[in-house]
């Protein structure tokens, strides 16, 4: 079911990319730049996607995950980034302190409640901050890249301001622990997470036994993926676990974090998807909002770090479905982007197309069980470990 124009929304602000952890980082600005420059040439943003901007989040919405003094010290820091402290995880190799850190954390922040907002008031049926995402940030300090936790502060707010039940699904190559972190005791958040195996990737977190504590059992679902899954695995697990918790708990809303770390060209992770995988997950997820939570989706970008030639592709087809309006993956890549991504590489070549040229095809976990497969073990033991706590069946 496609909305007509009008209906949904992108949160962007030139000022978000003052995110900027310096030249060296993996996480560079301007794969957000890219991304809505390919966006808008391929009339992604228009009357299907307004383009709405946003203001930083403040001491007191910080609040309601971060500790004061945590935010205070981000603010000294940002101040003065030549005197990191240590115990806030800022000035690491991961997190490099820089001025103005507070400022362009807040903002993320900021934005990121304000497509929660748009989409909770009913003023969009889905919104978008790509900008966001940066779901590793804990309470107390910061971790893999991620400052503030602007998902938790957003799902903080949608329960603030009238949600029963927010599920969360991340389909990021890392495990989303921040998040889950902060709701693992909460029965009102379901917190899904497709990531690479903590056997082989930061953070470390993320195995199918994590499953929540008290009242929340079952609310924390994880499903570790090993290292070299790529579309057809990737889906069969996504599709075997997701859209059946999800249905049983019945959510106001969907929020969902789309890093696209996920693809076989990033420098940082070991999983194997292609923009077409990815852009399957989309579609999926999509999808989901619609059967279970009357469209209500928020989405927002996080990791990816092959910032050329994917982030902005992959993030170009997720605005396309949050607008209603999917891109065919044969559609040529403009000229104009396409010069100046060769522009950026110093003559390199650019994608032409917006498609890796690969089948989305799966075998679905109805169709049987390999017990001989590490991708099926990874499976089941989510399975099993969340499926009885909903009353279903771990089996094919």
């Amino acid at each position: 079911m496609d909305h007509g124009p009008g209906t949904a929304s992108v949160v962007c602000d030139e000022r978000l990319t003052g995110y900027n952890f310096g030249a060296a980082h993996p996480m560079a600005p301007i794969r957000v730049d890219l991304a809505m420059e390919l966006a808008g040439e391929l009339g992604v943003v228009g009357p299907d996607l307004r383009q709405v901007g946003a203001e930083p989040a403040d001491d007191t919405l910080l609040a309601t995950v971060h500790t004061p003094r945590y935010i205070e010290a981000v603010r000294a820091i940002s101040a003065d980034p030549s005197r990191p402290d240590p115990s806030t995880g800022i000035g690491t190799d991961d997190n490099p302190a820089f001025a103005g850190m507070h400022a362009a954390s807040a903002l993320i922040v900021g934005a990121s409640v304000e497509a929660a907002r748009r989409v909770w008031t009913g003023d969009s049926v889905h919104a978008i901050n790509v900008c966001g995402g940066l779901h590793h940030a804990m309470p107390d300090r910061a971790s893999g890249f991620c400052i503030y936790n602007d998902v938790a502060v957003a799902i903080r707010w949608l329960l603030d301001h009238g949600a029963q039940r927010v599920a969360y699904v991340d389909v990021d190559a890392h495990h989303g622990d921040g998040v889950q972190a902060v709701f693992y005791d909460d029965p009102r958040v379901l917190t899904v997470s497709l990531h690479e195996t903590p056997q082989t990737l930061f953070p470390g977190t993320g195995l199918a036994t994590e499953i929540g504590v008290g009242d929340a059992q079952g609310t924390a679902v994880n499903v570790a993926l090993p290292p070299g899954t790529s579309d057809a695995g990737w889906l069969r697990a996504f599709h075997a676990v997701v859209p059946q918790v999800v249905r049983e708990f019945k959510p106001d809303v969907l929020v969902t974090q789309q890093g696209c770390d996920s693809h076989m060209d990033d420098p940082l992770t070991n999983l194997m998807l292609s923009v077409d995988g990815q852009r399957a997950s989309y579609l999926a997820l999509r999808a989901l909002a619609q059967e279970v939570c009357g469209g209500r989706w928020v989405a927002y970008g996080g990791g990816g770090y092959a910032v050329l030639d994917v982030v902005p592709r992959a993030w170009t087809h997720l605005m396309a479905i949050v607008a209603g309006r999917p891109i065919d993956p044969e559609t040529p890549t403009p000229q104009a982007w396409r010069q100046r991504v060769a522009d950026l590489k110093s003559g390199g070549s650019a994608p032409m197309r917006m498609t890796d040229g690969r089948s989305t095809s799966y075998r679905d976990w109805a169709q049987g069980y390999d017990p001989a497969s590490w991708l099926d073990r990874q499976i089941l033991a989510t399975r099993n470990e969340i499926f009885p706590l909903w009353g279903l069946d771990p089996m094919p």
